[in-house]
């Protein structure tokens, strides 16, 4: 019976550890990895690309509704 009690213990710290990294993931990572898609795909429709300096230029893209604004991407 102890053996069972132990391995009950394991299990529910892994479960609580899990939780954790997943906490960690969503709250932290997962936004800077999303905003990073995002800038990704502006800059893959992005025009008018103007103020370039060594490595950023300032472009301007369509948005979803029509309307346009301006977004930083790598100069290429």
């Amino acid at each position: 019976m102890k053996d069972a009690t132990g391995e009950l213990s394991m299990t529910a710290i892994a479960v609580v550890a899990i939780a954790a990294v997943g906490v960690v993931f969503t709250t932290l990572i997962w936004p800077s990895i999303k905003a990073n898609i995002t800038r990704s795909t502006y800059c893959a429709q992005a025009y008018n690309c103007v103020d370039c300096d060594d490595k950023m230029c300032t472009c301007t893209y369509i948005k979803e509704d029509g309307n346009t604004d301006t977004v930083k991407c790598p100069k290429q």
